[in-house]
């Protein structure tokens, strides 16, 4: 039995010592197990017996369920005590405990029942300087583990940190990572097929090869769990081992006479009875028996899958009447591989060669790759079936795309009426809250005038009269207009304007754009604020009787845009105002701020008149950082 778990892991290799400048010299590994009736927590003070490593202890000590006590005694090969040292550990079965000296350096989680399954788990530390010594020091290990389970201690290197982490990747990979990728191939494949035999129930052999990838996947799972749970014991989590691989080989069978045609009643009833034979024995067994029973069970399965790939063999490559399959040939070539396998893995295992060279993670990706060749003929088959029914179609879809377009057509033409309609709509808008307020604010300045203006005055307000024009021609419609990029480029048609007003009535402005927006605003905002900013500064020339003005648009940590315009003019009565309801200016600002999503704030008092809109805008996404580069 002490080879059975060897077999199902490939996890344990020979112990070697990681080369290095200042390589730890081995002087000793011994181990002594604990007594019955004796504190296991306390290591033993005789009965130590030299071994090597890998061990299993039943060959020693057959029947001791417990705790064996492992001393592994070194010291450094150089004068330098400030190299780091480096421990790894292939595995223990089941549980344990690792102290460097006296200090503890690792413990499994459960070290009692249900024990942690430490066996399939390569790890390595770093051992503190701190707790090493100047001449010999000792690696102490704990293990705790059942002799029905090949209880023992994998191997352990010593040396440089970097050798040592690079040896625990090559193990971590060989005992985890490629049975993890295995089960979870077997998983998406089996549920695949067991799509494609729900959809077609007459195809039997692949609900069989649906199981079957299930059952290696369950096996592989137990062989990769670290815990019992929901189990309260580790042996029977190991029951369900087995019998997933006597569900495994009763599932291969089957997969394997379905596909191949082959009508075997007999065999198959022979083959039920066996199966449900030795579960009942494994789930059954007494403690005391648990691994006779789990080494015969596993076996004798195993023989039935050789055999059942070798009797597939002379069933798919014999003479025949109607010629030989060509997919019974390539699945009887993907079995071959399995036997090959197989061979090869016991002798490794039975001959203690290096048990990390097995090939049995290969299987899973071998099988998957046969599978999809056999079922890519099926698909075939049904491809051409659905190019037949394609032609037809194809007939019918040309009288409806012809009916089609004609609708299509009529639609449009509908939809180009609409479109036109709805854009002459936006533009009398535009004309009428850019070009309008331009000439109102034209005629206030020509009625406000004390003296007829002089011709140079007037040129310049048709000037202005013709850049808001052009401001109109330029935009299109609010729904054809684009963002600016920068504040600065927004703000800079409406100072290139006002400003020339502002100078000429001898008032100073200073505007104060901020470089970045902070969050973007849409293209309909943009142009709101355009015509918010017009009226207000429409009000400081024709009511503030201002000398300096402010603009400034900057926005907040938050990301919300701020527009301020202040003045030093006369200022008014806002709640007078806005209670008389004669202020249209005032009204208009506010419905617009409303519209974007903003809200607006008029203060005044005499020497002081404050108009500020604050408009909520969305922060830009984030760049997506680039992802962290695997290490070689």
């Amino acid at each position: 039995m002490a080879w059975w778990i060897a077999v199902c892991s490939s996890a344990w290799a020979q112990s070697v010592a990681v080369p290095g400048a200042c390589a730890p010299r081995v002087l000793a590994v011994q181990a002594a197990r604990s007594m019955a009736g004796a504190d296991p927590l306390v290591r033993p003070a005789s009965g130590w017996e030299p071994l090597a490593l890998p061990d299993v202890w039943v060959r020693r000590w057959p029947g001791h369920d417990g705790t064996v006590w492992y001393r592994i005694e070194w010291e450094r090969s150089c004068a330098d005590r400030t190299e780091p040292i480096a421990l790894g550990l292939d595995g223990m079965s089941m549980a344990g405990e690792v102290f460097i000296n006296d200090d503890l350096v690792w413990r499994d989680a459960s070290v009692v029942e249900p024990l942690s399954r430490s066996w399939n788990t390569p790890r390595w530390w770093l051992l503190p300087t701190s707790a090493l010594r100047g001449g010999v020091n000792t690696v102490w290990v704990r293990v705790v583990g059942l002799a029905s389970l090949s209880p023992g201690l994998g191997s352990v290197r010593l040396g440089d940190p970097v050798a040592v982490a690079r040896e625990q990747e090559q193990s971590l990979w060989r005992q985890r990572t490629v049975f993890v990728f295995s089960a979870g191939l077997s998983c998406a494949v089996g549920c695949l097929f067991g799509v494609v035999w729900c959809l077609r129930r007459s195809e039997r052999a692949f609900g069989w090869y649906a199981l079957m990838s299930i059952c290696w996947a369950a096996y592989l799972l137990t062989l990769l769990a670290t815990s019992a749970w929901p189990f309260t014991d580790t042996l029977t989590l190991s029951r369900l081992n087995i019998a997933a691989f006597v569900l495994y080989t009763l599932c291969f069978c089957l997969f394997t006479w379905r596909f191949g045609e082959q009508a075997l009643p007999r065999l198959e009833r022979a083959l039920w009875g066996l199966a449900l034979a030795g579960c009942a024995a494994v789930m059954l067994a007494p403690s005391a028996w648990v691994g006779v029973v789990f080494l015969v069970v596993w076996v004798g399965f195993a023989l039935v899958f050789f055999a059942n790939c070798l009797q597939f063999q002379w069933h798919a490559w014999r003479p025949r009447a109607g010629g030989r399959q060509p997919q019974h040939m390539l699945l009887a070539l993907c079995w071959l591989v399995f036997v090959v396998v197989g061979v090869h893995d016991l002798m490794v295992i039975l001959a203690m060669w290096q048990a990390r060279e097995t090939w049995s993670a290969i299987a899973g990706p071998v099988t998957t790759v046969c599978m999809a060749l056999l079922l890519g003929g099926r698909l075939v088959a049904g491809m051409q079936r659905i190019e037949r029914f394609n032609h037809e179609l194809e007939a019918h879809v040309a009288i409806t795309r012809a009916d089609l377009q004609q609708a299509l057509a009529r639609e449009h033409a509908q939809a180009l009426g609409h479109a036109k309609l709805q854009e002459r709509m936006q533009i009398a808008h535009d004309l009428h809250d850019g070009l309008g307020g331009s000439l109102m604010r034209s005629m206030a300045l020509v009625e406000q005038a004390r003296h007829p203006l002089p011709h140079a005055r007037v040129l310049s307000l048709l000037k202005v009269l013709r850049d808001d024009l052009r401001q109109v021609i330029d935009h299109g419609s609010s729904s054809g207009a684009t963002v600016p990029e920068t504040p600065v480029r927004w703000a800079a048609p409406l100072r290139h304007r006002f400003t020339r007003i502002l100078d000429e009535m001898g008032v100073a402005s200073d505007w104060r754009i901020a470089a970045q927006w902070g969050g973007l605003p849409t293209a309909l905002q943009c142009l709101g604020l355009t015509r918010l900013v017009e009226e207000a500064l429409s009000n400081v020339i024709k009511h503030s009787d201002a000398r300096r003005l402010l603009v400034r648009v900057q926005p907040d940590a938050m990301g919300a845009l701020q527009v301020r315009i202040e003045d030093d003019g006369v200022g008014f009565d806002v709640q007078a105002v806005q209670d008389a309801g004669l202020s249209v200016g005032m009204r208009s600002m506010a419905a617009r701020a409303e519209r974007m999503g903003g809200a607006l704030v008029v203060e005044s008092a005499t020497g002081r008149t404050v108009v500020a809109v604050t408009l909520p805008l969305p922060l830009p996404l984030p760049l997506p950082l680039p992802l962290p580069l695997a290490s070689a």
